[in-house]
């Protein structure tokens, strides 16, 4: 049985958010208000986009990982005018085309391969009535390349991520600023991803911002832009 977020009753209290970050909150709250109409639309979009295009949502999601997301999308895009879901094509040259170069070309070329040939399998999987926690189990345990960033990037973007956070180094640089959590982890096993994920949703709580919602603003405050 698959363990559920209930089971985490060990995981510490959100610490106290100190006085002298109050400015950075405010940014924070202001980022949102002036967002807010942006974010709401661009999760509405998430959660249209069709099954047909979950291929290569997934496809994106293996390929961002110390990647600029920019490179991602022209490769996907690539991908996608070759026909790369439904015909016999190494991805890899176009992978480490220097104008969208993805690192780790060579592994995540066998992601790629490996994703595509289960399929069949994760559509079904995804298409069964079962909580976004759960379904973030079953990817990280069977699509090669997936950790709980990327297979919760990827629910995100298919309109299934339902609460759930995605801890990329952005938002654990925003999380560390307010005094959320002590230090930047180099890796996050899956104990301590979920347990920052516990602190950042009391931390949406206690501000009164949906965690889906704050985790678009997280973002645009460093990029400027609300992407995928």
């Amino acid at each position: 049985m698959l363990p559920s977020q209930k089971k985490l009753g060990s995981t510490p209290k959100m610490k106290a958010v100190p006085p002298d970050k109050k400015k950075l909150i405010d940014d924070l709250k202001h980022q949102y208000l002036t967002h807010k109409e942006a974010i709401r639309i661009r999760l509405s979009e998430f959660h249209s986009v069709p099954p047909s295009e979950f291929f290569y949502e997934l496809a994106y999601c293996l390929l961002t990982p110390q990647s600029k997301a920019a490179n991602a999308e022209r490769v996907v895009f690539s991908l996608r005018e070759i026909g790369f879901d439904s015909r016999l094509i190494d991805p890899e040259p176009i992978l480490r085309r220097k104008e969208h170069y993805i690192r780790f070309h060579k592994s995540k070329t066998r992601y790629l391969y490996h994703m595509k040939g289960h399929y069949s399998s994760i559509v079904q999987k995804i298409s069964k009535p079962v909580s976004a926690f759960e379904l973030r189990e079953w990817l990280v345990m069977n699509v090669i390349g997936l950790g709980y960033k990327e297979a919760t990037h990827f629910l995100r973007n298919i309109g299934k991520n339902d609460g759930l956070a995605i801890l990329d180094r952005h938002i654990l640089r925003i999380l560390k600023q307010l005094g959320i959590i002590d230090s930047i982890p180099k890796s996050i096993g899956r104990k301590q991803y979920l347990e920052i994920e516990q602190l950042f949703k009391e931390f949406a709580d206690d501000i009164g911002i949906v965690l889906d919602e704050l985790d678009l603003v997280f973002w645009s405050m460093g990029s400027g832009e609300i992407r995928k």
